[in-house]
């Protein structure tokens, strides 16, 4: 049972706001061709089916993941779910299922490889890191959001850290709803706006200024220098980067653009030629982690990123794979070739496509609609090429290796 402090579920706008962005991202999961929901807050008697449109299959993949997420299996009360399908009921229910059994949490990683990953947290381990970054955020009066709070990163800044900070009584001030340009008139000393790099650079190509007392978080992917020094002239007092995954949580931190990231204090590196970190847990068992990137060290705790070593890029904050991507294409009956790859910074910040078709001189306006039809229905939002190129060949140079091409 966790300490009062950690009870972050009797906080009911947190609560309610933790089990809507759940609702709201597992009806975006089940509709990939797209899904019209009200805009949040939600009421609490909305009805999941004949408010939300959910069906009888839909309904029980969402009382699942709602489920799986808090450990409901734990208390043995998840069956109510389906019996009572409004969002009070069900934030009812997850509030009393927490306080027989609240040790664990799980979080979905972004599902771009094809299938999500659970990722299962001690909610002991998510408090030591959120005591972790409470010094950085000293003095915080009121927390801006534009990320959704039933991922690990939203849920430690936006569920556990007001906790920690002390203005937990200040309901999060939700910025999805609107342009980030809101954030010219409203930030002000004292507040602290958590988002991502998408994010992030939105606000520095809209917003001229900033309060200097203000101090914004982002995570989910590398913030692009350019992105962090523009919100440094325009004003704002710090952004810290935070790195991680929904396996590891946080790892490090950073503050300003092309230092290095500092581990937290409960990672070290395993060996000083090892490519894998552990973790001291509260209870001072140790666990072993592998990440997906790869650290150049400066000493045993400042890093900086030099890439993946998979082939994964960032659309979005999101993990994408182009390689699943191409292959996708390639089941397409008119492709006999492709290739995926990510936009040149001035192209835009999207997958782009080059296509072979498999028919020589079809219309390249039709094939092109096909394949927006094609991937519309398949592919999540960010994994969709925004830009398709085609030609007879794919782009290669004089050696015949594989090259980039040009919008």
């Amino acid at each position: 049972m966790a300490c009062r402090h950690e009870a972050w579920w009797e906080e009911e706008h947190a609560s309610y706001r933790f089990v809507s962005d759940l609702i709201a991202a597992e009806f975006a999961s089940m509709r990939r061709t797209g899904v019209s929901l009200p805009l949040l807050p939600w009421s609490p008697t909305l009805h999941l089916c004949e408010d939300l449109g959910a069906d009888s299959l839909e309904l029980m993949e969402l009382a699942s993941a709602l489920a799986e997420s808090v450990h409901m299996h734990e208390s043995g009360i998840e069956d109510y779910l389906l019996a009572r399908p409004t969002l009070g009921d069900w934030v009812v229910i997850m509030q009393t299922g927490l306080r027989r059994f609240s040790d664990r949490l799980t979080f979905r990683t972004s599902g771009s490889t094809g299938t999500p990953k659970s990722c299962e947290h001690a909610l002991s381990a998510l408090m030591q890191e959120t005591e972790a970054l409470a010094p950085l955020f000293a003095g915080t009066r009121r927390i801006y959001s534009a990320v959704p709070s039933h991922h690990i990163f939203g849920f430690i800044f936006t569920v556990l850290l007001p906790r920690t900070l002390g203005v937990s009584d200040q309901p999060i001030i939700d910025l999805r709803g609107g342009s980030p340009a809101r954030l010219a008139h409203e930030l002000q000393d004292g507040d602290l706006g958590i988002g991502h790099p998408a994010f992030w650079g939105a606000v520095a190509r809209l917003v001229p200024r900033l309060s200097i007392g203000t101090i914004g978080v982002t995570s989910t992917a590398p913030c692009p220098d350019e992105v962090s020094q523009m919100l440094m002239r325009a004003g704002i007092g710090r952004l810290v980067q935070v790195y991680g995954s929904s396996e590891t949580a946080g790892l490090g931190w950073r503050d300003l653009a092309g230092a290095a990231y500092q581990l937290f204090p409960h990672w070290k590196r395993s060996s000083p030629d090892g490519d894998e970190l552990v973790r001291t847990l509260p209870d001072g068992h140790r666990i072993a982690f592998r990440v997906q990137d790869k650290l150049a060290w400066c000493d045993d705790h400042q890093f900086h990123l030099h890439g993946r070593m998979d082939d994964a890029v960032q659309v979005g904050g999101i993990n994408v794979f182009p390689s699943r991507v191409r292959q996708l294409l390639l089941q397409h009956p008119d492709v006999r070739d492709a290739a995926v790859r990510l936009m040149h910074p001035e192209e835009g910040s999207r997958l782009k496509a080059f296509i072979v078709p498999r028919v020589h001189g079809r219309s390249h306006a039709e094939l092109h609609a096909a394949l927006e039809s094609w991937t519309n229905a398949q592919l999540t939002a960010v994994e969709r090429p925004k830009a398709f190129t085609f030609g007879e060949q794919l782009p290669a140079n004089a050696s015949g290796k594989a090259t980039d091409w040009r919008l």
